[in-house]
């Protein structure tokens, strides 16, 4: 099948999650198989564990305090990460054909708790509470933008787990219509009581490490944290976005097609997009959350397409679903193992559950891999398998 579009390459990416603040920080512990689950410093009446980022935040410049928040400190730590790609790529791109598209689904979610609670206590918000710039997906577009320079399309996905894949998609339709020379994409989101609480009053959160693909495997833990790319026309690449692959089976509100049909047509989109055979795949970095639907689904959707002697581990283990954070930061990760030529151990997921036919590596394994899928699926049948390629 003919490519509907080129891939792109990626000429810098930045990452910060519950294994560290940096690429190399995350890479590092990846390698170790060391997880950056631990306890929340959110309030729970309830037991869990989450993936928090655990340093120290910088200060936005004095022009933006006012939209100072947890969010958009992440984000200018991952802004700094950076710093030369995205010096070069002002050196020769126009700001106007710059895009930014960026996911998520908490926002400022976290501080409007924090004034919530401000008000039943004092009877008041806070003085410095501001909705619009502490709240809104506007309020971390201005962030982003002002800091990055770019003044081209901008705008905010969120469309829960895959808000920040789908980014990639947009960033490849506004370059192959020659709407821009360069997009900044990723997401971030950060832990509040909301998502805590929600997730516990559905049933799905473990009340410890989660543990996807295990026979005795009980639900999702929450984490934070980010990641932003840089894609170009064309650039010095560190790796390249060959396709994305989308899909909407709308099975259910909140739980998949129970044969992963959706699932499955995305990672086949992907696929066809790049002209690549199933054959050339040879890493998965799943959506595995650690449910029981999820991960019985997923498996099967990838087994009918790919076989199952492509390794397959899903990062959760290691960092807590980052919900809309979670797309472009598997991304990045899945970068690590195409780069250094490493396929992180599957943390938690031995015993296996025997109706999953999967090859899961209990033990980090190194090899050369080529072409990876990346995959992020949603409430309501939201389907993204993002597809990266080594150079």
């Amino acid at each position: 099948m003919a490519r509907a579009v080129a891939a792109l390459p990626i000429t810098g990416f930045a990452l910060c999650n519950g294994l560290g603040a940096t690429v190399e920080a995350v890479r590092t512990r990846l390698y170790e198989g060391q997880s950056g689950l631990g306890p929340s410093p959110v309030p729970c009446p309830f037991p869990t564990v989450v993936g928090a980022v655990d340093c120290a935040l910088p200060e936005l410049p004095k022009e933006l305090q006012p939209w100072s928040t947890r969010t958009a400190r992440i984000a200018q730590l991952l802004i700094t990460q950076l710093e030369a790609p995205l010096a070069r790529l002002r050196a020769r791109v126009r700001p106007e054909r710059i895009a930014v598209i960026l996911g998520t689904s908490t926002v400022g979610a976290d501080v409007t708790e924090d004034a919530f609670r401000h008000y039943l206590e004092q009877g008041a918000l806070p003085a410095n509470y501001d909705l619009w710039r502490h709240h809104t997906y506007g309020a971390l577009l201005h962030v982003v933008t002002h800091l990055i320079g770019a003044r081209g399309p901008a705008w905010i996905v969120s469309t829960a787990c895959t808000s920040s894949a789908k980014p990639f998609a947009t960033a490849q339709r506004l370059l192959a219509a020659g709407l821009v020379d360069a997009a900044v994409v990723g997401g971030i989101d950060t832990l509040c009581s909301m998502t805590l609480r929600g997730f516990f009053s559905l049933d799905s959160l473990a009340p410890a490490a989660c543990r996807p693909f295990n026979a005795k495997r009980d639900g999702i833990n929450i984490g934070e944290g980010g990641a932003l790319l840089v894609l170009e026309r064309a650039g010095d690449a560190l790796a390249l976005l060959e396709a994305v692959g989308e899909s909407s089976d709308a099975y259910h509100i909140s739980a998949p097609h129970p044969q992963g049909v959706g699932a499955r047509l995305a990672m086949l989109r992907a696929l066809e997009q790049a002209g690549v055979a199933a054959s050339d795949i040879d890493y998965v970095n799943a959506h595995g959350t650690g449910t029981r639907l999820n991960d019985s689904a997923e498996a099967q959707a990838i087994s009918s397409l790919l076989g199952d002697h492509v390794p397959v581990v899903s990062t959760k283990g290691y960092t807590g679903h980052m919900l809309g954070g979670a797309g472009a930061s598997e991304a990045v990760i899945t970068l690590l193992s195409l780069m250094d030529g490493f396929v992180p151990a599957s943390l938690g997921a031995g015993p296996v559950d025997e109706a999953i036919t999967l090859n899961i590596p209990m033990t980090r394994q190194h090899g050369r891999y080529h072409r990876a899928l990346s995959n992020s699926f949603a409430f309501g049948g939201n389907n993204v398998s993002v597809l990266l390629r080594a150079v």
